[in-house]
């Protein structure tokens, strides 16, 4: 269950579905996660009232078009999943909204399974009593 947080400078609400249907169809097609398995923040900026900052590090050149895709995921995956996670993303995102492979920005931060709570106040998948809910 990744939740997902996608920024993007001056976005119109079909670049940013298209963006959030790009990243959630990687994550199924590359960690097998389910397809309804959705959790996603989609921000655009305008410039005045919010804003994306950002540089041509690593020498990977950035432009207004520039994506930034931040995962929250349990621990676990290997790292060649997460490598091909990181390539279909961009794959989709340029396939979808014409944005530059380069201009798409990926970080996934992991935890552990009691760190995450899906309502009630519960930690569904660290229950107290060692039953947990889902996968």
């Amino acid at each position: 269950m990744p939740f997902v947080r996608i920024d993007a400078f001056g976005t119109e609400p079909d670049r940013l579905a298209a963006l959030g249907d790009a990243v959630q169809d990687a994550l199924v097609e590359t960690l097998g996660v389910p397809s309804d398995d959705r959790f996603q923040v989609l921000t655009a900026h305008d410039g005045v009232r919010s804003t994306l900052r950002y540089d041509s590090h690593l020498g990977l050149p950035k432009d207004e078009s520039t994506v930034f895709v931040a995962i929250t995921m349990r621990a676990g995956r290997a790292p060649e999943r997460k490598r091909a996670l990181y390539r279909r993303i961009a794959e989709l995102v340029h396939e979808r909204t014409g944005t530059a492979p380069h201009d798409v920005v990926v970080t996934v931060t992991e935890n552990a399974s009691v760190d995450w709570s899906f309502g009630d106040g519960q930690a569904q998948y660290a229950p107290a009593d060692g039953e947990p809910a889902g996968a």
